[in-house]
């Protein structure tokens, strides 16, 4: 049974009236749970951070760990190093695939470095990193995360009769469940396995949810979608909530997130010196995992993008990131979007206000400096 089928056969698809009223842009304080692989690079560390910076419009009711892994670059990589080693591609798929990696083995040899030495953790190890990572957020903005921060799963949906039932999971449905007369927004900015989870196990929360997740590219692009982390990583999971009729603000990354670019000399100026937590995100700059893990030269002088932050954005002032009601687009197997007739609404990004979104984030960084 395909997705689309699972999903008419489980799930209670709310009217467009109702799914355009959960999808009416936030006037005021909401309910959020923030759902994040926070160690996967940096941009989360961030994002959390102003989202914790940001309670006078924001209550924070849990942060879910998400689980990641680059195995499957790291594999990619491997098999380009032994491609270009018997002495290159002798197919147009082996050139593509030479070619998509070929920056980071010059890198390695630049950084004199093998493919070998380079650490690829499993997804289990990820949600490790994740949870200890959200801790240290929450102690270097002198914030107790005492009951705040939730265990998620340790590997991807194998099936979506299986769901992975997991601290995260449960933690999402009790509190969509929880009354109220707001919705509860889940902002994911990492893989969907936790959040899948949650709507196999109690189909009902999608009443209740509005979920706004960033990944990949728009929905009308022509593209495939495989390089998406957030999207391949759990693609039972990514295929479930374009399915699943639940109210969703799409935030593509390629593109529109893709603008949230920072630098150095904006690091330097705006960000470190400003607290604890401002030194410590200009560490995360200054010592960026994927610098190493992808060969990257002359960092100095490249910027970097701060994805995630697309989705606290929208939360605090939805003119930042102007987005439309669209029919929501299906992703099938070969990772490129579908569209079915019929399909549900959803609202979708297509633009952003780059430097408003930073400059409230400096701002914020500033007064919590002075009230330290």
């Amino acid at each position: 049974m395909g997705v689309p089928d699972y999903v008419a056969n489980r799930f209670r698809c709310a009217s467009d009236h109702d799914i355009r009223r959960l999808l009416e842009p936030p006037t005021g304080p909401v309910r959020l749970i923030l759902d994040t692989d926070t160690a996967n690079e940096i941009d989360d560390q961030f994002t959390l951070a102003w989202t914790l910076l940001s309670q006078d419009r924001i209550k924070l009711e849990g942060v879910t760990a998400e689980p990641f892994s680059f195995q499957h670059l790291g594999r990619n990589m491997l098999l380009a190093r032994d491609i270009v080693a018997r002495g290159g591609p002798s197919t147009g798929v082996e050139h593509e695939l030479v070619e998509s990696y070929r920056s980071w083995l010059d890198g390695y040899e630049a950084l004199g470095k093998t493919p070998d030495e380079i650490v690829f953790v499993p997804p289990e190890e990820g949600q490790d990193l994740s949870v200890k990572e959200i801790h240290t957020v929450y102690d270097k903005l002198g914030l107790s995360a005492a009951g705040k921060v939730f265990r998620g799963s340790e590997g991807y949906l194998k099936s979506l009769d299986a769901p992975l039932r997991t601290p995260a999971a449960e933690h999402i449905i009790e509190r969509a469940l929880a009354a109220s007369d707001q919705p509860l927004y889940i902002a994911a900015i990492g893989c969907l396995t936790n959040l899948a989870s949650a709507l196999l196990i109690e189909p009902s929360i999608i009443k209740n949810i509005v979920v706004l997740w960033t990944s990949s590219y728009p929905s009308h692009a022509p593209h495939s979608n495989e390089p998406s982390l957030n999207l391949v990583q759990d693609m039972l999971a990514s295929q479930l909530l374009f399915a699943s009729g639940a109210a969703h603000v799409y935030l593509p990354g390629y593109h529109v997130g893709a603008q949230l670019r920072i630098s150095l000399p904006e690091m330097e100026r705006f960000v470190r010196g400003k607290g604890a937590i401002g030194d410590y995100l200009y560490h995360l700059y200054t010592h960026n995992p994927i610098h190493e893990q992808r060969g990257m030269l002359d960092t100095a002088r490249k910027t970097w993008v701060i994805w995630d932050m697309i989705n606290i954005a929208w939360l605090l002032n939805p003119k930042w990131v102007p987005t439309r009601l669209t029919r929501s687009p299906l992703l099938g197997d070969d990772y490129f979007w579908e569209h079915p007739q019929n399909s549900h609404l959803m609202r979708e990004a297509y633009d952003i206000d780059r430097d408003a979104i930073f400059m409230d984030f400096y701002d914020k960084l500033a007064a919590a400096e002075q009230g330290e």
